[in-house]
């Protein structure tokens, strides 16, 4: 069973904005590091961004970089990415995953969600 689950995935035409949600299943993530990463069909999983425990600390792929924005609510368990001015190659599923250490490696992270899907049309 999964710890994470993510949500409001869709299409999208290029410039637009959608907003992904990731809900805990079964336990609180409020002290891990989170993150998000995608992947598009033939590629490898690419980091997007991540956040630590606490909110205060965010880094970026340089391909997003000042076009999304990670957030998180620990007291309702729920991990954010404002994604705005989306282009065709951000077209992936999108995974939201926890780590106690946090990283940009998905090696570093043991808690996975299932991936909802993000499609960016010309």
């Amino acid at each position: 069973q999964a710890h994470l689950v993510e949500s409001g995935g869709g299409q999208v035409q290029a410039g637009g904005s959608l907003r992904l949600s990731c809900t805990a299943s079964g336990r609180t993530f409020s002290t891990y590091a989170m993150a998000w990463f995608r992947q598009a069909p033939g590629k490898e999983r690419e980091f997007v961004a991540t956040i630590s425990w606490g909110g205060g600390a965010t880094y970026y792929a340089d391909s997003v970089k000042g076009r999304f924005t990670i957030s998180r609510d620990n007291a309702n368990n729920i991990l954010y990415l404002q994604m705005n001015n989306l282009k065709p190659e951000d077209t992936a599923v999108y995974f939201c995953a926890a780590s106690e250490h946090g990283g940009v490696g998905h090696h570093e992270y043991e808690h996975w969600g299932q991936g909802t899907q993000v499609t960016v049309s010309s």
